[in-house]
């Protein structure tokens, strides 16, 4: 079929796919003159002529609910066309592998990046639910990573129909039984929390190798799906508990959406997600629980605690960007999620506050923040001096002071042992400045530092660097990176184009300080200005008390 003209539009190029119900093909839109994947829906070879007008119309009815999900991590539905009788999907084409290919090439997904593609996977399904739109369909093979570093999901509501049986063949099942949720199997309707299921599932393989419930027959799959508890993941590190949360056999007993996503940004960040232990069930007296025997009256939780750094996940050769030990790579990737503000600032819409107008200097008593150890703020007269007049100096817990506009409230960001960071906010987060003090620095350059988590973080949309350079700052190494983005509609925070800049300097301590900044692009001049008037007046911890 390579070279037919489908449509009188769609020019067919290699196929890049194939599945139970169809096979992919690259394609040129010879009318807009672009690059397309077309998907034929073979399944409408082996159904009735009156059958193959109820797929057509079930079908572009599936195809207009997947238009509807105007998200970034979904891929885009351009046509739906009828040629030589049966169904023909046009869609963006994303360059790229599947998440299924990556796992039979490499055996394994590190699990801190499981998490990174399951937080995109997560925030397209919360926008098809939003819309109306079930997947039903969520597995390794319809995740999508792109070359670009993008995360898609794909095939929403067309390759599986639920409850139509007339579009198979005989003893042919409709997508996998491996990622079917328990519900599902049993005959009962689906819902989100199926979806999310299938999510864990799919995390499961990712991390693992391997699904949770693969038998030897399609029937004992399904089996196991509904009567067996998947064995515990060996190498998922602090995506476990997560998985264990979302594989809750009962629906209702599994965490909703906005719950997987702050566990997922957790998980993201080698952080182990504490709220994923009350999805998971206390097991007692004589249990074989994780490998451990536990003592008669001991009780345990199939992913005990960290109390400490742990190393996790399968035993590789360090790369060009981590090192053989463990917490050194946990502290890096912290950081990188931590400059990813509108994706990670205020994960979870914790923090609700009237919005505050930017650099008022005005105390507003309704801005509230999460309790936290509140600094001291002191008046001073900055009458021509280099501190803005009006702004405030605060003496911070941890040893630091900096000046800022009055009324700025306090937010602990993160406190990972030796790295701790601490946000100033006169708005919830759409402005802020983060300060990160890190006692242990992974690296003692930090040019080099800025320039590895640059690499971790070129997948935001529209990412693009202003400047990274050395830069010492008052006579230590210190190196400055200026970049924007666009924060997405559908990401928690403050959507739209934006902009931030670090500094991050060695104090002679040897402890590593990062002074970052952020704001709306349209808000840069001033946030810029600002910036330069918090360099002025920052001091740093006394070495005595770093």
């Amino acid at each position: 079929m390579q070279g037919q003209l489908v449509a009188g539009r769609y020019r067919l190029g290699d196929s890049i796919g194939s599945g139970g119900m169809g096979r992919v093909w690259r394609a040129h839109d010879e009318v807009l003159h672009r690059v397309v994947a077309i998907k034929e829906l073979t399944a409408a070879l082996y159904v009735s002529e009156s059958e193959q007008a109820i797929l057509l119309a079930r079908t572009r009815a599936e195809a207009r609910a997947a238009a509807r999900i105007n998200h970034s991590a979904v891929v885009t539905v351009h046509d739906v066309l009828e040629h030589d009788g049966r169904p023909w999907i046009v869609m963006e084409l994303v360059e790229g592998h599947s998440l299924a290919d990556e796992v039979k090439e490499q055996g394994r997904v590190e699990p801190q990046e499981a998490a990174r593609i399951g937080l995109w996977v997560l925030r397209a399904l919360r926008a098809a639910h939003t819309a109306g739109v079930l997947h039903r369909d969520v597995k390794p093979g319809n995740v999508l990573l792109g070359r670009d570093g993008r995360v898609l999901l794909t095939d929403f509501g067309i390759a599986q129909i639920e409850g139509d049986t007339t579009i198979t063949r005989t003893g042919e099942v409709v997508g996998s039984v491996d990622y079917l949720a328990p519900e599902r199997v049993r005959g009962h309707d689906p819902g989100p929390a199926s979806d999310l299921w299938a999510l864990g599932a799919t995390l499961y393989t990712a991390v693992e190798g391997r699904s949770p419930f693969r038998r030897t027959s399609p029937l004992g799959t399904m089996q196991a799906v509904v009567e067996e508890e998947a064995a515990e993941p060996q190498h998922a590190g602090p995506l476990a508990p997560v998985i264990g949360a979302l594989l809750r056999k009962d629906p209702a007993a599994r965490p909703g959406a906005a719950e997987t996503e702050q566990m997922l940004a957790d998980a993201a960040e080698g952080r182990r997600p504490n709220a994923a232990q009350a999805y998971v069930s206390t097991q007692h007296v004589g249990m074989h629980t994780s490998g451990h025997h536990l003592p008669p009256t001991a009780t345990a939780t199939p992913y005990p605690p960290v109390t400490g750094p742990t190393t996790t996940g399968p035993t590789t050769a360090p790369g060009p960007q981590q090192t053989a030990s463990a917490p050194p790579r946990r502290r890096r990737r912290l950081r990188a999620i931590a400059l990813m503000v509108a994706l990670a600032a205020i994960v979870g819409g914790a923090t609700a506050v009237a919005l505050q107008r930017w650099g008022d200097s005005r105390t507003d008593n309704r801005a509230s923040t999460a309790p936290s150890p509140s600094p001291t703020s002191t008046s001073v007269d900055t009458t021509g001096g280099s501190v803005p007049a009006g702004w405030k100096r605060y003496d911070d817990p941890l040893g630091f002071s900096l000046y800022l506009p009055q009324g700025w409230k306090r937010q602990v960001f993160g406190n990972d042992g030796d790295l701790k960071q601490i946000d100033y906010t006169p708005d919830g987060g759409r402005h802020f400045v983060r300060i990160a003090v890190d006692t242990s620095p992974d690296f003692n350059d930090p040019y080099a530092h800025q320039l590895d988590l640059e690499q971790q973080i070129q997948k935001l949309a529209d990412y693009r660097r202003v400047t990274l350079e050395r830069n010492p700052y008052r006579d230590r190494p210190g190196a400055r990176w200026d970049y924007t983005w666009t924060a997405l509609p559908t990401d928690p925070g403050f959507p739209g184009p934006r902009r931030a800049m670090e500094e991050t300097y060695m104090s002679r301590g040897g402890v590593e300080y990062a002074i970052y900044i952020s704001s709306p692009a349209k808000d840069w001049p001033t946030t810029r200005r600002q910036f330069t008037a918090v360099l002025q007046g920052w001091q740093e911890a006394p070495l005595t008390n770093p």
